[in-house]
């Protein structure tokens, strides 16, 4: 597939269906998300990959709206930083979730970024990374910067048309 295809493909799909992601596939969208730069080459996001159907539903109620579609995802991989390692782990780790679901497009899944940081969870006085953290045993050390939910779409999506692009925010000063 050519770049941009790839990137004309990539749009956020919510709804799966059942069919399983075989581990291979998943093997190589971690493969290719791992060969993300990171800054000094520190090499700080590692990947956690949920594949219980009712780990990743109850993974649905890590925010209070906007995460309700992972019950029906068959899979999420949640993206992590290493804190200690670099103050830039949050840059690696959304460079390495969007190599990731490029990825997937390449592969012929869809996915969507569920975001985490300050965000509440559907329990009361629990926000996302305490409920997430709590329920996969995410150590001290780590932090979520994102969870990706993929699969087989069960929705089809068009590309943007380029008229609906918003080329008014693009800039450019003259050399």
């Amino acid at each position: 597939m050519e770049f941009k295809e790839l990137i004309a493909k990539r749009r956020s799909v919510r709804k799966f269906t059942d069919r399983e992601v075989p581990r291979e596939v998943v093997d190589r969208i971690l493969a290719e998300a791992l060969s993300a730069p990171s800054a000094r080459n520190t090499r700080t996001t590692r990947f956690l990959v949920v594949d219980d159907p009712v780990l990743v539903a109850r993974m649905a109620e890590m925010r209070d709206y906007g995460s309700a579609f992972l019950k029906g995802a068959p899979l999420a991989v949640l993206v992590l930083g290493d804190t200690s390692a670099s103050d830039l782990w949050r840059e690696n780790a959304a460079i390495s979730a969007t190599l990731l679901q490029l990825a997937c497009v390449d592969e012929g899944l869809g996915s969507c970024w569920v975001q985490i940081r300050n965000r509440q969870s559907s329990e009361e006085g629990v926000d996302s990374d305490q409920y997430v953290r709590r329920l996969l045993g995410i150590p001290e050390g780590y932090a979520v910067e994102a969870v990706i939910a993929l699969g087989h779409p069960a929705e089809e999506k068009k590309p943007v048309p380029l008229d609906k692009l918003m080329y008014q925010k693009v800039h450019q000063e003259s050399f």
